[in-house]
């Protein structure tokens, strides 16, 4: 009986520590983008407990709100889809105010009839297309708008709520408002007595303080402290607390989005130090998603750094610094917000995301309290009554389910028989627990570990890492895929390893690194003569035919590149890195896909417009790869005396001109060679042409390499190109998807 007592007492403590239905529970909450290139029913709602869809327009006459006619189906459908996923979400129906330009927001603030107006439309439109309540963005205080009319609106807005509410019978309308942490003690500030009378949350901008466009000197955008300023989030949530605002109410902004700013001073520290200005994009702002991409095209050993003083990560690369928000920033601001008992925290935008890294990091913290509960309930059965009939039968069905864990691991070990199972202890042994000294470098999988078996082979041993954008699918199809391939110029797979969890590939060993690790370095990329880079080019070349022309299967690489083209002792060249890899059916002309994935800079537009891929795929990546072995230049950055054209736009403009040897490594001297550098030029931009069909295939390709004689016909404008004849607007949007981040709501929506 004293057993069972104790028992029932841990039941009790265990319900205690869960929220009452009464109580407020912790907010998991993100801005969705309407114009976003990712579709609604791409979001993972799962890890959220609200999502808000922005944004709603003020009409400057009538003080409505009303969406545009483009984006209307997705708010009239927003909350019935991300339902699917978690039937229990919030929606919210985000108002934009106007953000520096508020004089739509302010006009309406001084009568009362226009307040009137405003109201009874966001209400209307909440309840017509689904949402649960309304968010107000982009209010910045400024002498335009009058704090004491915005604290009546807020006041009015509340009374309004419940009044529809006692009317209709339907649950009330949440209100919410985003604050710009900056404003809050400014002078100018938000009517916050108003604020925490009459909304149920307010989303704390907590970023954006420091801009490369409005700053002389390098700053973090998002410092959770900082030693030197006031610009930093834990001061204005200290200033908050001081005076009485309850914390309850404080949802975090974090920020799914970081800054690149170019430095005047190459040998000076990134903080404080002068610049010239943003660099990368055109105001220095680009998401979550595309900066990873930026950092893993520099190639193996580029990663970025956590800094504790500040809480964000920083990436610096010659003149370049980079800081952003990544996992352990993340991981760190959440825990403070659980510290500090505020209400929850709210991602901007949800759809900057990487796979939901951050998402997922963010829901691992709070998972993570609940886990230790579970396994104490466990321990403390196991211990006290095991020998209960109906406890083992627990213990038993969990063991059940842990068997089942090992399913994937077992029918990868059937279907490639060829390939050798790993234990762990043999790979921690072999990397010396994967310690930092073996650590080769890092990729989108994870990092990657140089290896030593008993018997003297060398390995490379790819670690599949917790906060990876990739996951057990790609695992699966590398596995499969590669063990089926064998080739003199793709690299080998040894075997994997599925054992306590782990996902990891390990490969033959590559000792010469891989192309990136050469071409963008100015002293080592002297190591690479035109002989020898002729030799990689017919390499990678013949790879590619056999996977297109000769292999069982038609594959499809999908992430051709120079950081996945390795190189053996013999500088011989082998393609790595199948994990986006898809079989490809040789009557099939092309295949369609919802799924876009790549590296940003070698995927076409057909891949990024319509998510149409075929094998003219993996030629637009080579006559990328091609124009960066002839000229050692990055697809991430911008050429031309204006520094104002991507690495196709130049080559183009350079080779209409005339002017090829301005574009190709100067270095270079191919006298003694069969294959002529204007000639790989040439052939780079047939490779890159717009239309699939006017690419050439991999044969012919390998025809025009190896017989100088062949005919190479004049490539048409690429299309990045920047006399391409199209819609200015078109052509704005399809850069956005080719970097998979909206980077113009970022610099639209929120003041600089």
């Amino acid at each position: 009986m004293a057993g069972e007592g104790k028992l029932a007492s841990f039941f009790i403590f265990f319900l205690c520590l869960r929220p009452s239905s009464g109580a407020q529970t912790w907010v998991k909450s993100g801005y969705f983008y309407a114009g976003s290139e990712i579709p609604v029913s791409g979001i993972d709602s799962s890890l959220f407990s609200s999502l808000i869809c922005a944004f709603a327009f003020i009409d400057s006459s009538t003080h409505q709100v009303s969406v545009n006619s483009s984006t209307e189906q997705i708010f009239s459908t927003f909350t019935s889809t991300v339902k699917r996923k978690n039937p229990s979400i919030t929606t919210l129906l985000s108002v934009w105010a106007g953000g520096g330009d508020s004089s739509a927001f302010a006009s309406l603030l001084g009568e009362s009839s226009s307040r009137r107006s405003f109201i009874e439309s966001t209400i209307e439109k909440a309840r017509l297309y689904g949402f649960s309540g309304v968010d107000l963005c982009g209010v910045l205080p400024s002498r335009s708008i009058n704090m004491n009319n915005l604290g009546a609106l807020l006041q009015e807005w509340r009374e309004g709520v419940d009044a529809e509410s006692r009317k209709s019978g339907k649950p009330q309308l949440l209100l919410v408002m985003a604050v710009y942490s900056q404003a809050i003690f400014d002078s100018l500030s938000y009517p916050l007595d108003s604020i925490q009378r009459n909304l149920d949350w307010v989303h704390l901008i907590a970023y954006d303080y420091h801009l490369p466009t409005r700053e002389k000197y390098a700053l973090p955008h998002a410092a959770l402290f900082d030693p030197a300023s006031q610009n930093n989030t834990d001061f204005c949530i200290t200033w908050l607390m001081t005076r009485g605002f309850p914390t309850r109410k404080l949802v975090l902004g974090l920020p799914y989005h970081g800054y690149a700013w170019q430095l005047e001073d190459l040998s000076a520290d990134a903080i404080g130090h002068p610049v010239v200005g943003p660099a990368v994009t055109a105001d220095g702002s680009f998401g979550y998603k595309a900066i990873r991409s930026y950092i893993r095209d520099f190639g193996y050993g580029a990663s970025s750094v956590y800094n504790s003083t500040y809480v964000v990560n920083f990436f610096r690369k010659g003149s370049i610094w980079i800081n952003f928000d990544d996992v352990e920033a993340i991981r760190a601001k959440v825990t403070y917000a659980k510290e500090k008992e505020l209400l929850g925290y709210n991602v901007f935008q949800v759809n900057n995301d990487q796979n939901w890294v951050l998402s997922r990091t963010v829901m691992l913290i709070s998972i993570a309290i609940v886990v230790l509960l579970i396994f104490g309930l466990i321990c403390y059965l196991q211990r006290r009554i095991l020998k209960s009939k109906g406890i083992s039968g627990v213990i038993k069905g969990f063991s059940r389910r842990s068997k089942t864990m090992l399913c994937k691991g077992e029918s990868l070990e059937s279907s490639t028989p060829n390939l050798r199972t790993f234990d762990y202890a043999t790979l921690k042994a072999a990397t010396d627990d994967f310690s930092s000294e073996t650590k080769l470098g890092e990729g989108g999988f994870g990092p990657v570990y140089k290896g030593k078996l008993p018997k003297g082979q060398y390995i490379a041993v790819k670690r599949l890492s917790k906060t990876s954008n990739q996951g057990l699918e790609e695992f699966e199809n590398e596995v499969t895929l590669t063990a089926s391939l064998q080739h003199v110029n793709l690299v080998r797979l040894v075997g994997f390893c599925t054992n306590r969890e782990e996902k990891m590939l390990i490969y033959e060993y590559m000792p010469n690194k891989s192309l990136d690790f050469y071409l963008f370095d100015p002293i080592r990329k002297y190591m690479l003569d035109w002989v020898k880079r002729v030799h990689i080019i017919e390499g990678i070349t013949q790879g590619l035919l056999y996977l297109q022309e000769y292999s069982n299967f038609t594959i499809i690489h999908r992430d051709l590149k120079a950081s996945n083209v390795l190189l053996d002792d013999e500088m011989n060249p082998k393609i790595s890195d199948f994990g986006l890899a898809r079989i490809f059916r040789k009557d099939d002309l092309e295949v369609n896909t919802s799924r876009i994935v790549g590296t940003y800079g070698y995927v076409p537009p057909e891949y990024v417009r319509k998510g149409i891929y075929s094998m003219k795929y993996d030629v637009y990546s080579f006559g990328v790869l091609l124009l960066q072995i002839i000229s050692d230049r990055r697809t991430s950055c911008y050429y031309s005396l204006n520094e104002n054209l991507n690495l196709l736009e130049y080559a183009y403009e350079l080779w209409k001109d005339d002017k090829c040897m301005e574009f190709i490594d100067p270095s270079l001297d191919d006298s003694s060679s069969s294959c002529k550098l204007m000639r790989c030029m040439q052939m780079a931009l047939l490779c890159v042409q717009e239309k699939p069909g006017d690419r050439p295939s991999m044969l012919e390709v390998s025809s025009m390499l190896k017989n100088e004689s062949s005919a190479v016909n004049f490539p048409k404008k690429p299309v990045f190109s920047i006399n391409k004849d199209e819609d200015e607007d078109y052509k704005c949007s399809l850069k956005e998807a080719i970097h998979s981040v909206n980077d113009a709501s970022i610099s639209e929506l929120f003041p600089r």
